[in-house]
């Protein structure tokens, strides 16, 4: 047999080993949560922390192997390396380990250490580098020197879901809302790291043609909320970039990806570190569990969407996602001595967002899209 079939066979192998991998998974809980000062609206948590491994990047992860599977790029023995801040690389491990095949992550010094125990517990490599900016490159080169292959979900995550069908997320969150009292969410709000769940749901409901709407809240430091606003004003820069990555893990960029398809989103907030972990608590709080810091930087953008429907007289519905959860982050956002390190900022938070909750009013933040419908 010569290499071409050899290849190809060992590709087949490997699509039957993840498909099997599927069929083995449950799908993720749709959880309710009480929003008191919004009487009519009701909220509903997409938990995708129940994954395999224990976040929304598990899916991200399957898309990604199956594309470069099907596109020939995986070889038997050759290494997987990805760039990534934590959970990807965590699912990427995960998949790289029921394929055998070696798995290396690059991200940033500054990741938790949570995130890295759980990377090398899947049987992972964490390659450490001091700026987020450079994983990429550095991603790139290790590639190149090891004869591996860059999975690099930033570009690809878009391309890589199968948006219209496949139980992708945007397919069981309006399966799984059907027999609510409000099936069809006024709103969706995630929040963006590759950009490609929020070019999934955008694509899925433009498809089956819902009125639903996709509200992206984006961290503090992040370029995607100035890249949606310019691009909305016809004049974005696909190049312009930070020089810091964000603080919230997971979700912002300090510089624009290929994934993040601005006309896939109706609407964009910037959400405040601080009130992003507020939120965070207070989830946690409600649901009884600790939950990641870039599902309170999507709750915030919750509240803002409820303040919207409430203004406007409307009822509904609003589905949101919990990315991951808390217990990847109790050296950094459940120690107080973090954000004292930080200087953030945590009772008047914590009071803001128990006011919104109520029914009180957010500080007002950064803006832009069809958030008034």
């Amino acid at each position: 047999m010569n290499a071409a079939a050899v290849h190809r066979d060992w590709s087949a192998a490997a699509i039957a080993k993840i498909e099997a991998d599927f069929n083995r998974s449950a799908d993720t809980h749709l959880i309710p949560m009480a929003l008191p000062g919004f009487p009519g609206i009701d909220l509903y948590f997409k938990d995708e922390s129940s994954h395999p491994t224990g976040s929304l990047k598990h899916r991200l992860a399957r898309s990604l192997f199956l594309y470069a599977l099907a596109n020939g790029w995986l070889r038997a023995d050759a290494p997987v390396i990805e760039a990534s801040s934590g959970s990807t690389a965590v699912s990427e491990a995960y998949f790289a380990r029921l394929l055998g095949l070696p798995f290396i992550a690059v991200m940033p010094a500054s990741t938790s250490p949570e995130k890295i125990a759980a990377i090398e517990f899947q049987g992972g490599r964490c390659h450490l580098v001091e700026s987020a900016c450079s994983i990429n490159s550095e991603s790139a080169r290790l590639a190149r020197e090891t004869g591996g292959h860059f999975m690099d979900q930033f570009t690809y995550a878009e391309r890589a879901t199968d948006w219209r069908a496949n139980n992708n997320i945007a397919e069981s969150i309006f399966r799984q809302m059907a027999e609510e009292p409000h099936p069809v969410p006024e709103w969706i709000v995630c929040s963006a790291g590759t950009g490609g769940t929020s070019a999934t749901l955008g694509r899925y409901v433009r498809y089956r043609r819902h009125p639903t709407r996709v509200l992206c809240a984006d961290p503090q430091t992040s370029v995607f909320f100035d890249y949606y606003r310019d691009a909305c004003a016809g004049c974005a820069d696909p190049a312009m970039a930070l020089a810091h990555g964000s603080r919230i893990e997971g979700i912002g960029r300090p510089r624009v990806e290929p994934s993040f398809i601005p006309s896939c989103v109706d609407a964009m907030v910037r959400v405040p570190d601080d009130l992003s972990l507020a939120a965070m608590r207070h989830v946690s709080a409600a649901l009884g569990r600790r939950v990641g810091g870039s599902t309170g930087t999507n709750f915030v953008g919750v509240l803002r969407a409820a303040q919207v429907m409430r203004a406007a007289g409307r009822s509904g519905s609003i589905v949101t996602i919990l990315c991951d959860s808390g217990e990847r982050y109790a050296h950094s956002y459940y120690d107080p001595a973090w954000y004292a390190r930080s200087g953030i900022e945590v009772e008047s938070a914590d009071y803001v967002i128990a006011r919104a909750v109520a029914g009180g009013v957010l500080p007002p933040m950064p803006e832009c899209g069809d958030l008034a419908g």
